[in-house]
């Protein structure tokens, strides 16, 4: 069970937030329950995310590879370095790590 087909899994058939700044907006309204971050996401966001995750009591999960590799997963001709799970959908993505 790879975090790659679970990260798909969750946004196709769940409910996502894509990039950083909807990341931290789902967290401070408390619909997150999971972020998971690209590899290279710049640090001053990382931080910010971590940050808010904390006191959210939300999970934050590192994604192994780039964020072009992250928007790539997705389906997304572009780089995302963040993504926040609402709803799980089918994937199990809330029981990793």
């Amino acid at each position: 069970m790879s975090l790659n087909q679970q990260i798909a899994s969750a946004v196709s058939t769940g409910k996502c937030k894509i990039g950083a700044k909807s990341s931290i907006d789902a967290i401070k309204n408390g619909e997150a329950k999971l972020v998971v971050v690209a590899a290279n996401c710049p640090q001053n966001e990382r931080d910010d995310i971590e940050r808010y995750a904390q006191l959210g009591g939300v999970k934050v999960q590192t994604f192994e590879g780039t964020s072009w590799d992250l928007g790539e997963t997705v389906g997304k001709p572009f780089m995302i370095s963040a993504i926040a799970v609402l709803e799980p959908g089918d994937s199990k993505i809330l029981k990793m790590g």
